[in-house]
């Protein structure tokens, strides 16, 4: 197969930042995608709905002349977060979810949840009205092997979550394990997941391929080979439980090559070109529109997108670096190398 037609494509998990970098990064997003869950990890996080609706606003107004996208938003949960703002979120209808993130745990967490049990009005509020909890699914105790975070979050905090709310519906965001996939899998229909393509393309060999490689590192880290090929496996499996979340994370070069650089990858200049790429490498073309444009819709109860996209097989070359903000740039996955499919204008 040398192309393929897609219904437009959603990405279920994207960082878009804010200001200068928010217009820089957004027509990558926008071109490929019909709409995205925005992350809420700004300084200051998006808490409340109307921090949200603010956000909201700026995004859109960044948007290119021409191009149709809506942002999904969400709210970031903390200590405090109190169960009214929920019933809010189910009166907004664009604030879409909640997103967790054990404080600590990656960029601009410091503010979030330091133990799970202080927020168990507001998670079983929002078990009630049906309102998705998006997990960073790692712990962030010192003792634990950074290799080994999310297996034992799954135990320490998964688990015993879905046992006390049976209901609650659970986005397991950007998992890297097979046992993440496995756990995924075997849950009820509440219980998803997302994948992004830089887990399903590398394995943790990537980080260190001719000296330490700053912008292949992002959390959770890249695993094993043998994680890699399960998350393969559940991403072309057909099981609407899994979908396509980019986990797209732009930093300045100048953040990302330094003595303590950040964590993450951009990958929204080809977001959906590398999941081609990865379904490709198994014979699975056939499954990505599932993934990619049909399962994360149902799992929020949207519509597809009623347009469509085309994807041409054909050797692109990526910029060694991008615009972003002032005299800072970004540097892409694969930069100065090439991707194997490209979007059609």
């Amino acid at each position: 197969m040398t192309q393929i037609t897609l219904i437009r494509p959603d990405d279920w998990h994207l960082h878009l930042r804010d200001g200068e970098a928010l217009k820089a990064v957004l027509p990558d997003t926008a071109r490929r995608f019909g709409r995205a869950i925005v992350m809420p990890n700004l300084k200051p996080p998006v808490r409340t709905v109307a921090d949200a609706a603010a956000y909201r606003e700026r995004i859109l107004a960044a948007i290119p002349a021409g191009m149709r996208f809506e942002p999904l938003m969400t709210l970031y949960l903390t200590d405090v977060t109190p169960p009214e703002e929920i019933a809010r979120i189910k009166d907004s209808g664009f604030v879409k979810a909640v997103k967790l993130y054990p404080a600590g745990a990656t960029t601009n967490s410091d503010a979030g949840l330091t133990d799970i049990k202080k927020a168990m009005p507001t998670l079983a509020a929002m078990a009630e009205l049906g309102v998705p909890l998006l997990v960073h699914g790692e712990v962030t105790d010192p003792n634990v092997d950074v290799f080994d975070r999310e297996a034992v979050f799954i135990e320490q905090v998964m688990k015993p979550l879905l046992e006390q709310l049976p209901d609650l519906k659970v986005v397991f965001e950007h998992i890297t394990t097979q046992q993440a996939a496995q756990f995924v899998w075997s849950a009820g229909a509440n219980v998803a997941a997302t994948l992004t393509a830089h887990h399903l393309l590398m394995n943790r060999n990537a980080l260190f391929q001719g000296g330490i490689r700053p912008h292949h590192y992002c959390l959770p880290v890249l695993k094993r080979e043998v994680h890699r090929q399960a998350l393969l496996e559940m991403a072309v499996s057909g099981s609407p439980k899994f979908f396509l979340g980019t986990d797209s994370a732009p930093h300045g070069k100048s953040t990302k090559e330094a003595a303590c650089g950040c964590a993450g990858m951009y990958t929204a200049n080809n977001g959906i070109e590398l999941y081609a790429e990865a379904f490709d490498s198994v014979g699975a073309l056939d499954k990505l529109e599932g993934f990619a444009s049909r399962f994360g819709p149902l799992f929020y109860g949207l519509p597809a997108n009623p347009d469509t996209i085309t994807l041409i097989k054909e050797s692109t070359p990526v910029a060694v670096e991008l615009p972003y903000v002032g005299s800072d740039t970004l540097v892409p996955l694969r930069a100065g190398e090439t991707v194997a499919w490209r979007l059609q204008d």
